[in-house]
């Protein structure tokens, strides 16, 4: 086999954050609701390390809230059919990398979203990982819907957390982020744990942080072939890091595509760009000359240094016909934080604030 070519999706190959936009559809306030379920994630993920939660946890603390007003399986397959906005060139990059490796999709996304993105790109659903979950499943009394109606009330009022940089315990927060932290523990672990949807939320896993990385371990068993070229692996968030640190940590490729700070810090490039052609035309390169020699072309990204290192002519016409040109950097300690800067910025550019502050 020439290589395998895995990607997160929302960021790498649509706009989208499909669960933020079924929140802010279908719940009074969801989008603030989210947004700070979101940084309480974040919390939990990348602060406190809890054992046995998953980065990307959000789309599975947000469930009870979705249910207790009402939303169904068939809202959210229609709302996502309905919405899917991909990344400029996202059709002809996947079909180029297509022909030169075995094409998979990683994603957090709730599987009603990731189906109706692989119908609108033409790419197998079996080729794909995601969160799978039924809201029909879900039995709540009127009590309890009553009760979660309050809580998602409550959460949409509260002032988002702050982190503070460098944090690494409860006691690195401020005394009012202390009392919110402990009000969503109890919300969660204790409040809903205890009802109906608790116990529905228990069996669902959330295909964000290791989960990601597992993924592909999964994949490159379930091929049962050596990779002659290695992996290469493209995300854009905080649900991204375990799986960016399993590629480049075993010889692969880690991409960030208007990444957080998350992602590109994870990173071994960080691509700005409106265009995926950019994508196919790094994957060229690393199935065709490997990590050492994609990493010395890329650190000169320019037409004639891609030329020479014989990158498909007619991608590069593609690429360097675009009205603004992709940036392409290697992430080094020195331009960390800058990398940081600009690509999180450009990313809320693409993808407008609200999804693009998300972690």
């Amino acid at each position: 086999m020439r290589g395998l070519f895995v990607s997160d999706c929302e960021g790498p190959i649509s706009k989208n954050d499909n669960a933020y936009e079924v929140a802010a559809k279908f719940v009074p306030n969801g989008e603030q609701l989210f947004c700070n379920i979101s940084r309480y994630d974040d919390v939990l993920a990348d602060v406190f390390n809890k054992q046995g939660y998953t980065a990307g946890g959000t789309l599975k603390l947000i469930l009870p809230f979705l249910k207790a007003y009402n939303v169904t399986d068939k809202q959210i397959k229609d709302f996502s059919s309905d919405t899917v906005i991909l990344i400029k060139d996202t059709q002809t990059t996947l079909k180029y990398i297509k022909s030169i490796a075995k094409c998979y999709i990683v994603s957090t996304s709730y599987e009603h979203y990731i189906k109706a993105l692989c119908k609108a790109i033409d790419f197998s659903y079996q080729n794909t990982y995601c969160t799978k979950v039924s809201l029909d499943n879900i039995d709540l009394s009127t009590q309890e819907r009553a009760s979660l109606c309050e809580i998602a009330q409550e959460i949409s009022q509260m002032p988002p957390i702050t982190i503070p940089p460098n944090a690494e315990n409860f006691a690195d927060f401020s005394p009012e982020d202390q009392t919110l932290i402990k009000r969503f523990d109890e919300i969660f672990w204790k409040q809903i744990w205890q009802m109906s949807a608790g116990k529905f939320l228990s069996n669902i896993v959330a295909v964000g942080g290791e989960q990601k990385a597992e993924s592909i371990r999964d994949i490159i068993k379930y091929l049962k072939e050596p990779l002659k070229s290695g992996v290469m692996f493209v995300g854009d968030s905080i649900t991204d890091v375990e799986a960016l640190k399993l590629v480049k940590e075993t010889g692969g490729l880690a991409v960030s595509f208007n990444g957080n700070s998350y992602a590109v810090k994870n990173a071994d490039i960080a691509v700005v760009s409106e265009s995926n052609l950019v994508t196919a035309v790094i994957a060229d390169v690393f199935y065709r000359l490997g990590r050492e020699e994609t990493l010395r072309v890329l650190k000169s990204w320019s037409k004639p240094a891609l030329e020479t290192a014989g990158v498909d002519l007619e991608l590069l016409r593609q690429m360097f016909s675009l009205k603004e040109l992709p940036k392409v950097q290697i992430v080094t300690c020195k331009n960390m934080n800058l990398i940081v800067t600009e690509s999180s910025e450009f990313r809320k550019r693409v993808r407008g604030v609200a999804i693009g502050r998300l972690g």
